[in-house]
């Protein structure tokens, strides 16, 4: 999964092939299907709006994730009156059950994340359910590949204790996603 471009073509073009990653990631940060596509939304806008300040040649894909973790970040420092929705009722209502018939469902997974810090479940999203490499799950958070790695072997073991799964107890492997955000292996560079 390159994020980089050639230089005959235009940055600009390329977004759209980082939707489907950054609705995965909005969905994760967010827990809801209808702010995840907000979130998607305005992060392209911002993006789009700010595409003078993107330098070719650099991570496009690191540039976006970017972006749409610090509107997060920003809409939830100034979302003082939100409706809370800790039991998840109205999130359920609006999701689809998973199309797999594996051990954990995906309402399960979606609640013990739900229950991390946000930084261990930003962490577990990139590099576990997106693929995002340590290095580049780093620079979109602003933080050292150490951290990032630290962040999402904690987070692992923390799903791993809410979803009541033995340490050394496989899982199984049938949803890519569950498999990547769970895998007993450890981040590694």
């Amino acid at each position: 999964m390159s994020s980089s471009h050639s230089a005959e073509t235009d940055p600009r073009e390329e977004i759209v092939t980082h939707l489907a990653a950054l609705r995965a990631f909005a969905r994760g940060l967010t827990g809801n299907v209808s702010s995840a596509d907000d979130l998607v939304q305005e992060t392209v806008l911002k993006a789009w709006g700010k595409f003078d300040q993107f330098r070719a040649g650099t991570n496009l894909r690191a540039w976006l994730f970017t972006i749409m973790r610090n509107t997060f970040l920003s809409a939830r420092r100034k979302s003082v009156r939100e409706v809370a929705d800790p039991e998840g009722s109205f999130t359920a209502q609006l999701a689809s059950k998973p199309d797999h018939d594996g051990r954990l469902a995906m309402q399960e997974l979606n609640s013990a994340m739900r229950e991390l810090p946000l930084e261990q479940r930003e962490a577990l999203l990139l590099v576990g359910a997106l693929g995002f490499s340590i290095e580049e799950a780093a620079e979109t958070c602003g933080c050292a590949p150490g951290t990032i790695k630290s962040r999402a072997n904690r987070g692992r073991a923390a799903l791993a204790k809410r979803l009541g799964l033995d340490k050394d107890e496989e899982v199984l492997p049938t949803d890519k996603t569950v498999t990547g955000v769970l895998s007993s292996a450890p981040v590694a560079f």
